[in-house]
């Protein structure tokens, strides 16, 4: 009785998919770059009587900036859990 022959499994196809693979991926890759965040900048300030954080932010907005935003940074900065300030705390500002 005549039975087929069976092909042999070779890693030929797969070593050639691998190195085409990594002929364009890599390139790919190496022109990809991280940047960094600038590093933010604080100026200490101390809290006289009568300020808030609202006249505070303002102070340091540029013009047609957003107040409520340098408002939310001071908060996260001084790890604030309340608006209420004391007098002659210190408050860490973004520049």
């Amino acid at each position: 009785m005549y039975q087929p022959r069976r092909k042999k499994f070779t890693l030929m196809p797969l070593i050639a998919l691998g190195a085409l693979s990594l002929a364009v991926t890599v390139p790919a890759l190496s022109a990809a770059s991280v940047h960094a965040a600038a590093p933010v900048r604080y100026a200490t300030v101390v809290v006289r009587p009568g300020d808030n954080l609202w006249t505070l932010a303002a102070k340091r907005t540029a013009a047609g900036g957003d107040v409520q935003a340098i408002v939310d940074e001071i908060v996260a900065a001084n790890h604030l859990a309340g608006v209420a300030l004391v007098p002659g705390q210190r408050l860490r500002i973004p520049d």
